[in-house]
């Protein structure tokens, strides 16, 4: 039968897990407004809503560029269109990334989090284990006294 005794260090490292109550202590980082920002930007382009208003309005703009009788604003190869959507991309792939980079933030404190409870929750089980021994061995000690004593009593 395995042994379930926790180490001293394991014992200091539950004492302070118990204060510390992990699953409690994971506090969301303060949002700026620039994050908060660039979170709208990735959820607003990420989404199929812009891509059908953005392919609509490419769509419109080339059209019009294709059909107009009085003025080509942006004729074949659409050299204008090219432009405002490159500074589009340019723009936005960088904003992207800030939203990315403060959700990888956010997953690795929760993931730290996660781990700590896990180590906690572990070390209960431990404790448990070996407390749930000590009364077995308590209990099989008394059993066997009183099999002596009855022993005793009948020889």
């Amino acid at each position: 039968m395995p042994s379930f005794d926790i180490t001293d260090e394991e014992r200091q490292t539950l004492l302070r897990l118990r204060a510390e109550r992990p699953a409690r202590s994971v506090a969301a980082p303060p949002v700026e407004r620039g994050q908060r920002i660039a979170d709208w930007v990735a959820r607003t382009v990420g989404s199929w809503r812009f891509i059908i208003v953005q392919s609509t309005l490419l769509a419109i703009w080339i059209a019009l560029n294709v059909t107009a009788y009085v003025q080509h604003w942006d004729p074949y190869p659409f050299i204008l269109l090219n432009l405002m959507l490159s500074f589009q991309a340019a723009y936005t792939a960088p904003i992207i990334m800030m939203s990315q980079n403060r959700l990888s933030e956010v997953d690795r404190r929760n993931a730290e989090s996660d781990y700590r409870i896990n180590v906690k929750a572990e070390l209960e089980i431990e404790a448990l284990h070996a407390k749930i021994d000590a009364l077995r061995e308590r209990e099989i000690l008394k059993m066997i006294a009183i099999i002596e004593k009855l022993a005793d009593a009948r020889g």
